[in-house]
């Protein structure tokens, strides 16, 4: 057999990045995304029960991708693919995978220029043609998802103007089915993006005909039967199969899987369906089969890995194998990563995600402080060194820019509103007499109001913060050492939202993020002001509608880096963990909105970035986590309104694997040896 993946890391490097202080040009941008750093993708397989052993299953769980990188979506080709000839005859080799002991990963897909920062995800293999959805190419309208179908390099099959997500390619390679949007937008946060289903021809994407309007993640039963799944009117998800005239219209529709148990995410085996499962029985995301002639389903994952969130299921050609992604939780020889590096697409910036929330650097460059919420933390900018400063609930983190040993932040609760008591804080980073840090804090605001948000002046001598005191959040400036009870005034006013404020080093404006053009809505767009009130001026985006927020200065004031949805999704929001906002990524653009660039591409939520003005060598950094902090994400919250727990990884029984290593690459292919 061979399975074919998708890598988003190359190899864990063990080595530390060097830190190049500021001056030389160099510069480095570090963001955060919700729960990512704790994902820790494998690609799994189990062996498909035979009728005599459902009751009591318990098959033995093998690990085929590298356990290091983070690896998902995998697909099983047939081992006759005409694609395997574009491969060196030294790399292909007789027996199966999953019997050998080395295991050898290999490129099928090298993308050049921008396509080289894009995702390129689901991928799908028929005869010659690799298919899979590709974020190379700007939609160029704000908010709709750059998510087409490509086939090979990036010849794209999805027409201008539409978005394709979930590529399926029918047995007889002659069409393939997507679940196509107008434009890609998540606005109801129940997991549905009003997506439909759509056949097209697999050589070159004519013929594209919709045999169902409300759909998704499509998957073949023969060339006449689609099946997909959707929320159903009674609230759960479920699988649907669509019987097909030549033309494609529907013959018959049936529901296939009943109420009482959400179920989506299907694959097909002969006479059989696997689908992920959330049971009200269970906290965690399970794969399970359903016998499609006696009705009958069985539990493949629960029963050898009970307490883990297992995504996307696949099936092998012979219907012998079950592959799903899960968390590998410390098995293998992967790392967690404090820093992982990043494609950069923009010339002499290091790019990182970070694993924490609101990250700033101290004034030269050597720190990084960031927040876990709840908990604030330092650690060098080169990952080691991570300290504890405190336990509380914090955010963001900005460092004084004159005092090397001083931290601002906001103390009480996140995501709170307008009257909750949140305080802004100055943070000493005192060391007692045992080394640990004792830090002093110092509350600079009074009376609640949600005080948050705080940045000063490059001089040391303001900080701006956001306040609800006058029953609005405004933006107001403050004494950056005394704090309101020495000197106050506020900087703007009127009854919408003005938040999430920043300095400019060169201390001519301030960015903020703020509704005031819709101020009933959650729309907010990136205005910049000059410190006395004057000169207010919208940067991004172009439209009132949309999410610009977390803004960051670069080092010479010119540009603004922020998290947006400026490109939609890009992927099925119910095929991956939880992320409330999975459309932002990072942009980039000019301070007057000019010359926007897109740093991101993935299917979670990217946010909360900062600019450093130091250079900090593009190689991941490894942390140590214990057992229980591995594989701490949460599965989509719209499955219960219970809400869920999160995944712990120390339980999960401990799979076969095969020994080797994966090379960097997006598209591979893993072959026996």
């Amino acid at each position: 057999m061979l399975l074919f993946a998708l890598l988003l890391l190359g190899d864990v490097l063990t080595s530390l990045g060097d830190v190049v202080p500021g001056g030389t040009g160099k510069t480095s941008i570090v963001f955060s995304t919700v729960g990512r750093s704790r994902y820790e993708f494998d690609i799994f397989t189990l062996p498909v029960p035979s009728s005599s052993s459902r009751n009591d299953y318990s098959g033995e769980e093998v690990l085929l991708s590298d356990g290091q990188s983070i690896n998902y979506n995998g697909f099983f080709p047939g081992e006759d693919s005409a694609l395997l000839s574009y491969l060196p005859d030294s790399e292909l080799a007789e027996g199966s995978s999953l019997e050998v002991k080395n295991r050898r990963s290999v490129a099928l897909l090298r993308a050049e220029g921008e396509a080289r920062f894009s995702q390129r995800d689901r991928p799908c293999v028929s005869g010659e043609h690799l298919i899979y959805v590709s974020t190379h190419e700007d939609s160029g309208v704000p908010r709709k998802s750059w998510a087409a179908i490509a086939s090979g390099e990036t010849k794209r099959l999805t027409p201008r103007g539409v978005v394709d997500l979930s590529p399926s390619v029918s047995p007889s390679g002659e069409w393939t089915a997507v679940a196509s949007s107008a434009d890609g937008l998540y606005t109801d946060f129940n997991g549905e993006l009003h997506t439909r289903i759509v056949v097209f021809r697999t050589v070159d994407g004519s013929e594209r005909t919709i045999v169902d309007d409300h759909g998704g993640w499509p998957c073949w039963g023969d060339d006449s039967t689609l099946y997909f799944h959707r929320k159903s009117d009674d609230g759960w998800w479920s699988i649907f199969r669509a019987t097909l005239n030549r033309d494609f219209s529907v013959a018959s529709l049936d529901r296939v899987t009943p109420p009482g148990f959400h179920t989506f995410t299907p694959a097909t085996g002969k006479g059989f369906l696997v689908m992920a499962t959330r049971r009200p029985t269970s906290d965690y995301r399970h794969i399970e089969l359903l016998d499609l002639a006696s009705g009958e389903f069985v539990e493949i994952t629960r029963r050898v890995s009970p307490l883990a969130h297992h995504f996307n299921p696949f099936v092998s050609p012979d219907s012998s194998r079950i592959g799903y992604h899960r968390c590998r939780g410390g098995r293998g020889n992967g790392a967690a990563l404090a820093l992982e590096s990043m494609q950069s697409p923009l010339e002499d910036i290091s790019l990182f995600r970070i694993d924490g929330h609101f990250p700033s650097f101290s004034p030269d460059g050597r720190r990084i402080a960031f927040v876990e919420l709840p908990g604030l933390f330092v650690m060098n900018a080169d990952g080691s060194g991570k300290r504890q400063v405190s336990p509380g609930n914090f955010f963001p983190t900005a460092w004084h820019p004159k005092k090397k040993d001083v931290i601002y932040s906001s103390q009480g609760p996140d995501f709170s509103s307008i009257g909750t008591e949140v305080d802004v804080v100055s943070i000493a980073l005192a060391q007692g007499e045992d080394g640990a840090l004792s830090p002093i804090i110092k509350k600079l605001t009074n009376g609640g109001g949600n005080n948050a948000f705080p940045s000063p002046s490059p001089d040391g001598k303001w900080v701006v913060f956001r306040s609800g005191r006058s029953g609005h959040n405004n933006l107001y400036i403050m004494d950056a050492e005394e704090g309101e009870s020495k000197s106050i005034r506020q900087l703007t006013s009127g009854p919408w939202n003005d938040t999430m404020c920043i300095w400019s080093p060169d201390g001519e404006w301030i960015a903020f993020s703020s509704n005031r053009e819709i101020p009933t809505t959650a729309n907010y767009s990136l205005f910049i002001i000059h410190p006395n009130g004057t000169g207010l001026r919208k940067v991004a985006p172009r439209e009132p509608e949309g999410k610009v927020n977390h803004a960051a200065f670069s080092p010479d004031s010119r540009r603004i880096v922020f998290g947006a949805d400026y490109a939609g999704v890009s992927a099925e929001v119910i095929s991956t963990p939880n992320s409330v906002l999975p459309y932002g990524e990072i942009f980039v653009a000019n301070i007057d909105g000019t010359g926007l660039r897109r740093l991101t591409h993935n299917a979670y939520e990217d946010g909360t970035p900062v600019w450093s003005p130091t250079f900090v060598d593009p190689v991941d950094v490894k942390e140590a986590l214990d057992g229980g902090s591995r594989c701490k994400f949460d599965d989509q919250f719209f499955f219960d309104a219970k809400g869920l727990s999160v995944a712990d990884a120390t339980c999960l029984k401990k799979p076969s694997r095969i020994e080797g290593r994966a090379s960097p690459l997006d598209v591979f292919v893993v072959l026996g040896e």
